[in-house]
């Protein structure tokens, strides 16, 4: 699933090419893209045409496009979801789940979802923040973020660390991917509960997320496979930085200990056995 920096990557080519435009049209072409809208793929429809892009915003792993300078069209890209910028000319995609072409008659954007998790949505005055996320917490490079309360926040939880910075209601924005490479960094266990680290060893976890996913957006992003792509179709180059991520059995690039993959919840993590031990 992309995480903050590959959703950042996205939000930042469509504010490139999408803003100050008008829709002339919107294509709903599969019934599970809107399955978030209450009124249905044809409202979604409706209510898209005539409205500006007058800008875009992100909140953790969502993105959206402010309509009007009131509402917005909120997406989330689920496991493989796709913002594609393409010639009004190109045939419709395999996996093409929407369209939304332009009055100005230039390249139109387009949502494609292989998987189907990915989901729109319309919300009226939701140009600040769409309703249906105002439970995500503010990630760490949100100008408003306070380090000190989500710390505290941390320091409250038993449940282990990793678990804990999943959760996007007390840090948003970090996933699997960033937080195996944080918490390498940081040499902390995923398992280590959080409630038994220090709030320096904490706020310096934090740290270490908002640093690797930083140099993540340098990169473009982690693509492993073909399903996360920015809106011109390019792979992001990160993975070739990853420390411990997906490197099982390679050694530590630190200590030289070979990586191990345990099972965690539905997936998986990694960590050095020296670096990270066990608490």
């Amino acid at each position: 699933m992309p995480e903050l920096p590959e959703v950042e990557v996205v939000r930042r080519g469509l504010d490139d090419h999408v803003r100050d435009r008008t829709i002339a049209s919107a294509t709903i072409l599969h019934p599970r893209a809107a399955r978030r809208h209450v009124g249905g793929p044809g409202d979604l429809a409706v209510r898209l045409v005539g409205a500006m892009i007058t800008g875009t915003a992100r909140r953790g792993k969502y993105l959206w496009l402010v309509l009007d300078g009131e509402d917005a069209l909120l997406a989330h890209l689920g496991m493989s979801g796709q913002m594609l910028i393409a010639s009004p000319e190109a045939a419709v995609a395999t996996h093409e789940r929407a369209r939304f072409t332009f009055t100005d008659g230039g390249h139109d954007l387009r949502f494609e979802d292989q998987r189907t998790f990915g989901h729109l949505m319309y919300d009226e005055g939701g140009a600040v923040l769409p309703s249906p996320i105002a439970h995500i917490a503010r990630d760490p490079f949100d100008p408003l973020f306070d380090q000190a309360a989500a710390v505290a926040r941390i320091k409250t939880r038993r449940t282990g660390i990793k678990r804990v910075l999943l959760d996007q209601r007390v840090v948003s924005g970090i996933g699997n991917i960033y937080a195996d490479e944080a918490l390498w960094a940081a040499k902390v266990h995923g398992e280590t509960a959080a409630s038994s680290l220090s709030k320096p060893r904490i706020s310096a976890l934090i740290d270490a997320a908002r640093e690797v996913m930083d140099a993540a957006l340098v990169q473009g992003g982690t693509s492993f496979d073909s399903l996360y792509v920015d809106v011109a179709g390019s792979s992001g180059y990160f993975a070739r930085r990853l420390n411990a991520y997906g490197r099982a059995g390679r050694p530590c690039r630190r200590c030289g200990t070979p990586i191990v993959r345990e099972k965690l919840m539905n997936g998986s993590s990694y960590s050095c056995p020296l670096c990270q031990r066990k608490r």
